[in-house]
């Protein structure tokens, strides 16, 4: 049967489904999941978790044309496990799909609820040539 739910939909239930484990652990596994829509989405729903948990201010990807995709958080400069190149592309590609951003330089809110919380998550997109930076920015607790 096939999932007919949203994308914003389907990370939210993996919040719901991940939420009692280490997402900086299920993180580091995914790079070496088959690139996938599942994949990435897992992704996304594991970055929500650590900043939350961690009260991260912000969790930026970027993707360059060379292939190399890296991850910071910013709560103290952290680097965070990279999804892959393949899988980084994915992620990109659905939160633009989640949130609807078209432009290449785009701030989006997005509400986002699982189990009894609720926030705002402030999305920012930016393309430049061939390089891509997602960041997803958390309300102050």
């Amino acid at each position: 049967m096939k999932d007919t739910s949203s994308i914003h939909q389907q990370v939210q239930s993996l919040c719901d489904c991940f939420a009692t484990t280490d997402p900086l652990k299920e993180m580091s596994n995914i790079a070496l999941a088959p690139e996938s829509q599942e994949a990435a989405l897992k992704w996304i729903a594991l970055a929500v978790l650590h900043g939350i948990n961690n009260n991260a201010e912000k969790i930026a990807l970027v993707s360059t044309k060379e292939g190399k995709v890296k991850v910071t958080a910013e709560y103290r400069t952290a680097e965070l496990p990279s999804p892959g190149a393949d899988i980084g592309k994915k992620i990109v590609e659905a939160i633009r799909e989640m949130t609807h951003i078209e432009k290449d330089k785009e701030k989006v809110a997005l509400a986002f609820g699982f189990r009894n919380n609720s926030m705002e998550l402030k999305i920012k997109a930016r393309h430049e040539g061939d390089d891509d930076k997602i960041t997803i920015s958390f309300p102050e607790t």
